[in-house]
């Protein structure tokens, strides 16, 4: 039911997200407002357990770059 709840008029699959996951993961950690292509990002990664792993995982890598 959670899921059902998340759904939006417009979302990306998974191959969708790949493509600008690592763009999100910047703007999450330069702490900048999301562009709207980028939202759909957000809304995919509450609903997809996958891309979300894949996401902490950059994150995570990308984090000691960024604070440098």
């Amino acid at each position: 039911m959670r899921l059902v709840a998340l759904t939006q008029d417009t979302e990306i699959d998974c191959r969708q997200c790949h493509a600008v996951i690592a763009e999100f993961a910047e703007q999450q950690l330069t702490g900048q407002s999301l562009p709207d292509n980028l939202q759909a990002v957000k809304q995919h990664l509450s609903v997809c357990t996958d891309c979300t792993e894949e996401y902490e995982l950059l994150h995570k890598a990308l984090q000691p770059s960024v604070e440098k």
